[in-house]
């Protein structure tokens, strides 16, 4: 953003001559080409709840589960699930169509970028776009399948901006233009409400759009904010919802998301220096950083937002001089940012405070300023790309490298524990992995060494449990499934395995208690209902066992042990019924 701070969305920016095909050849082919490891990568951590293991993939009434029912999937953003659905009916759990949809999604930002630079008549919009797609901080969003969520909502918010940023030219004035003008408006609306399906963190498009309003104008005036004040309330709507849905079905609750005010405000500068950084210097990216310690009590945590509002400051008594671009750039960048910044609690704050997803649309602000910036002080076309080539081909081998650590879930694990050793859960994911593959010696270490570097971590005891249980050793394996459920009262698997330890050293009726404990968590838990039916059985209590069974196969209709057991409790019931002879 130039000294030159008039919007210009022209018809002529609608037009693609030869070059600009050719540069949108080369974006695509660079993206693609940069993102070849993952067309041979599987699936990772929590895709399974998205897509290989999401009941509501499965059927039509799963699709309208996904729409009108709160919980049914992880997170309410119904047109990401929609996808999954129908690429699930199209190719089942083959990884690599989902991750090709990932990489085409990544590549049409990169162009909607571009597309908007250059109707803003931002220098650098070609360098801008090409930086979003190469960039290394962008592969957890686009290698991840199940951040779909800022891809796919990234591809409506760009065209709801782009379709708004022509409903706010004043240039048009007949009749026909004005109608084609409204039309834009609510096409722009529609598109954001597409967005805001996708994730709830594009309910900061129309602040943007004022930000570029008051960079277009120097001044914001109601006819500027009236049409966006819809676009504010759904906005507002559908945030309130995540942040309900965080709290209370998610679970951010606990000491790490328990923090004061102050201590946010540290967390909200510190965050944005941190990102800010990585953008600049994209290196030791890892899937979960170290989770850092917010404490009002230290002195030089406060330079970080000290700094954010110099920085500001300085921007702010500049604008005259450098213009308004600079300013409106970071406020962009903060303001985008800002769902994630600690203001509200994310349910991955549990295991750090920051992670490369969530800048994926905030970027933007730094790197058209980065951008403009580089061509204006270059000037000449061909020392642009003399000089800016070599960048792009360093940040394609490094978003290549970093795509290597999204091949599978242990390649994911191990680069996470080289480069956060303490980081808990990549250790006890990777016990998980060497348990699956058959090393439970080897797991169970990785397991105690979770567990020392967070005694309080359910899941690790869970799994400890779950080994001991398998050796034999069910005292020890009843401990450390009560200390889970301890630590989380609501884990119902673990309440599940407890009562399987329990029933195996004869005490049924603790069995019993926990079963109903597991299906009182997590009512669509099939194993937890058979199990709970198969007890009831063997107690005779043949009318409860049969609608457990029930329950399970009606929540998974292919579960065939249950579909067993229901007809052998049906035919005990039936013979009970029969009256006995003399």
């Amino acid at each position: 953003m130039g000294r030159n701070d008039q919007l210009d969305i022209s018809s002529k920016t609608y037009s693609f001559d030869r070059k600009s095909r050719l540069f949108i050849l080369v974006l695509i082919a660079a993206t693609f080409v940069v993102y070849l490891p993952v067309w041979h990568a599987g699936f990772i951590w929590d895709d399974d709840a998205h897509v290989t293991q999401n009941p509501t993939l499965r059927s039509l009434d799963g699709l309208r589960r996904i729409w009108f029912e709160l919980g049914a999937t992880p997170q309410y953003y119904p047109l990401v699930h929609t996808s999954f659905w129908v690429e699930y009916h199209l190719w089942g759990s083959e990884p690599f169509a989902y991750h090709l949809v990932n990489v085409v999604l990544h590549a049409l930002n990169a162009i909607l970028v571009w597309l908007i630079l250059r109707k803003l008549r931002i220098a650098g919009a070609w360098l801008a776009a090409m930086i979003f797609a190469l960039h290394p901080v962008h592969v957890e969003s686009v290698a991840w399948i199940t951040e779909r969520k800022n891809v796919l909502s990234g591809v409506f918010y760009l065209t709801s901006l782009l379709a708004y940023l022509h409903f706010c030219m004043p240039e048009l004035e007949n009749s026909s233009e004005r109608e084609q003008v409204r039309k834009h408006y609510w096409l722009a609306l529609v598109l954001y409400m597409c967005a805001l399906l996708c994730k709830s963190v594009t309910c900061t498009l129309p602040a943007a759009v004022l930000l570029l309003i008051w960079w277009k104008h120097g001044r914001i005036r109601w006819r500027d904010v009236a049409p966006l004040l819809v676009f504010f309330v759904l906005g507002a709507a559908v945030g309130l919802t995540t942040i309900w849905m965080e709290q209370h079905r998610v679970g951010t609750e606990g000491a790490v998301y328990a923090l004061s005010f102050g201590q946010r405000c540290l967390l909200a500068g510190r965050a944005f220096w941190f990102y800010a950084a990585k953008l600049f210097w994209p290196q030791n990216l890892v899937f979960f950083y170290p989770q850092w310690k917010m404490d009002t009590a230290i002195w030089w945590q406060y330079a970080f937002p000290l700094g954010v509002v110099i920085v500001m400051g300085v921007l702010w008594i500049m604008r005259n001089r450098w213009g308004r671009g600079p300013l409106v750039a970071v406020l962009f960048y903060i303001v985008s940012l800002a769902p994630a910044l600690g203001i509200f609690s994310v349910y991955p704050f549990r295991y750090s405070f920051v992670a490369d997803h969530f800048q994926y649309l905030a970027s933007l602000g730094l790197i058209a300023l980065v951008s403009a910036g580089v061509t204006i002080a270059l000037r000449n076309a061909s020392t642009q790309i003399a000089v800016t080539t070599p960048l792009l081909v360093v940040l394609g081998v490094l978003s290549w490298r970093r795509a290597e650590a999204f091949r599978n879930n242990e390649a994911l694990w191990r680069d996470t524990i080289a480069k956060n050793p303490d980081c808990w859960v990549a250790c006890n994911n990777l016990g998980t992995l060497l348990q699956q593959s058959g090393k439970p010696e080897e797991a169970l270490e990785e397991y105690n060494r979770a567990l020392q570097l967070n005694p309080d971590f359910a899941e690790a005891h869970y799994n400890v449990g779950n080994i001991q249980s398998d050796a034999g050793k069910l005292e020890e394996a009843i401990a450390h499934y009560e200390r889970a459920v301890q630590i989380d009262p609501r884990y119902a698997a673990a309440y599940n395995n407890l009562g399987n330890a329990l029933l195996k050293l004869g005490k049924t009726q603790d069995a019993i208690a926990r079963f109903e404990q597991a299906v009182q968590f997590k009512p669509n838990m099939v194993e937890a209902h058979y199990n709970l039916a198969n007890v009831l059985l063997d107690e005779g209590r043949i009318q409860e066992a049969i609608g457990q069974y029930e329950q399970a196969l009606q929540i998974n209709s292919n579960f065939t042990p249950a579909r067993v057991r229901l007809a052998v409790a049906r035919s005990k019931l039936s013979q009970s019924d029969k009256p006995t002879g003399r």
